[in-house]
């Protein structure tokens, strides 16, 4: 794949490498970016990036407990997917779900509020790092693998309304040797479901590398009968061209369900495993963020000094955002069972004994 940039720069070629599965063309050979969207994309790259350093920060000094599963590294595959489809279209992922809960429509405060389990936070400081949702993002799943056929139940939803919109689904490399993974897959490629199925292999689950976890780590051919792509998952263009192409297969009918891995490595979490000469060469040859930076710069899109701003308003983002998820309060005991229904009258919910009786309000 070649790129393209346009408006108020010099065109740029590069080569990508894009292998496809059952299919008899991949992606567009040339993708186009323009200075907006490359302003765009950095700004909301960064913000991840930030607001996960300042997460990590944070659950190191004890005031984030519990689980906290960090994207940074990873904000190409965000930003990039969220660039290849609608806002219309769903999206359901793993417990990694910080960056995407951003691009589908939240706020850093309510995310850094959530992670400290606040009243402000985005699920109202009772669902933590993996549980936060917005319109048409059904978060942040706990049990790994099980968001791969909830993800198909919603494509089926697109298919049965009638409606042009269809389910990006997102596992880790850990989760696709799961049973219900290819479960899934039979059942969307028989009933045509408009699904995207998304790898993204940052190359360990749980500590354990993929050579040792797979015993083939081709899982863009994972789908068998379901064709697939493997592109660069650092690069956004790369990304987000095929996550436009898997999109349009899903909304023309021609097959049931693209299949798309994308290749990532996180660079800063799981210290515990990663070796530091192998962290070091990632931040050096392929951070996402600096990959970007370089091509804007190098084709004039951009100046130096105009990222640095955009840097300086992110940290100040992010550390507004952090104030405030210390400083809200969290939220009362009569809170706790709200919300346990959709649009149901007012129940009452049995507490840690058989005297204790809450409410819960839809």
């Amino acid at each position: 794949m070649t790129d393209v940039v346009s408006s108020e720069a010099i065109a740029q070629k590069g080569s990508y490498k894009c292998d496809v599965h059952k299919l008899e063309e991949g992606p567009p050979l040339q993708a186009v970016l323009t200075r907006e969207e490359g302003l765009q994309y950095y700004r909301t790259m960064q913000t991840i990036r930030r607001m996960e350093l300042k997460a990590d920060q944070l659950y190191k000094q004890k005031i984030i407990r519990g689980f906290c599963h960090l994207y940074d590294g990873q904000e190409a595959c965000a930003v990039g997917i969220e660039a290849g489809i609608n806002l219309s279209d769903h999206l359901i992922t793993a417990y990694r779900a910080h960056g995407y809960t951003l691009t589908r429509g939240g706020t850093v405060r309510e995310i850094m509020a959530e992670l400290t389990g606040r009243r402000g936070g985005i699920a109202k400081g009772k669902g933590g790092s993996m549980h936060m949702y917005t319109k048409h993002f059904y978060g942040g799943n706990g049990i790994v693998g099980a968001q791969v056929p909830l993800g198909a139940g919603v494509a089926l939803t697109c298919k049965y309304l009638g409606k042009n919109e269809l389910c990006v689904c997102l596992y880790g490399d850990g989760a696709a040797n799961q049973g219900q993974i290819f479960e899934t897959y039979n059942m969307a490629s028989l009933w045509k479901l408009p699904c995207i199925f998304i790898c993204e292999n940052n190359k360990y689950g749980m500590g354990t590398s993929v050579e040792r976890a797979a015993a083939s780590t081709d899982y863009y051919k994972r789908g068998d009968f379901i064709p697939g792509l493997r592109v660069d998952g650092m690069d956004v263009l790369c990304v987000r061209e095929a996550t436009k192409f898997a999109a349009e297969h899903c909304r023309s009918g021609k097959c049931s369900s693209p299949y798309v891995t994308t290749f990532a490595l996180l660079i800063h979490c799981s210290h515990s495993y990663r070796t530091r000469d192998e962290i070091q060469e990632v931040r050096s040859k392929s951070d996402p963020i600096s990959m970007l930076k370089d091509r804007m710069l190098s084709n004039n899109m951009a100046s130096v000094e105009e990222l640095k701003e955009i840097d300086v308003e992110v940290r100040k983002e992010i550390e507004d955002a952090a104030q405030f998820a210390t400083t809200d309060p969290e939220p009362p005991l009569d809170d706790l069972c709200n919300h346990i229904f959709y649009n149901d009258p007012p129940m009452e919910v049995r507490g840690t004994n058989p005297w204790t009786k809450l409410k819960s309000v839809s």
